[in-house]
């Protein structure tokens, strides 16, 4: 049976996770188009897709609530 992870060192690595912060970084990158290569790599091997799914909807939907308390603010 194949074991999920790296051996290095023999040590089995386990699943690095990706804590909120860097699900946020890497949509707000996504969003604004800025992003580094390795930032993009690191990403690619720590993300799961539903938490970029997530947090991008999460982020779509402060982007037009904020345009839209922005224009009411504007248009008051």
């Amino acid at each position: 049976m194949k074991s999920k992870g790296v051996i290095l060192n023999n040590e089995v690595n386990k699943e690095i996770k990706a804590s909120p912060l860097q699900v946020a970084k890497a949509v707000f990158g996504a969003f604004t188009g800025i992003r580094k290569k390795s930032e993009h790599e690191a990403d690619i091997e720590k993300l799961k897709p539903m938490q970029i799914v997530i947090g991008g909807l999460i982020g779509g939907l402060l982007f037009v609530l904020g345009v839209f308390f922005l224009v009411r603010m504007v248009t008051s």
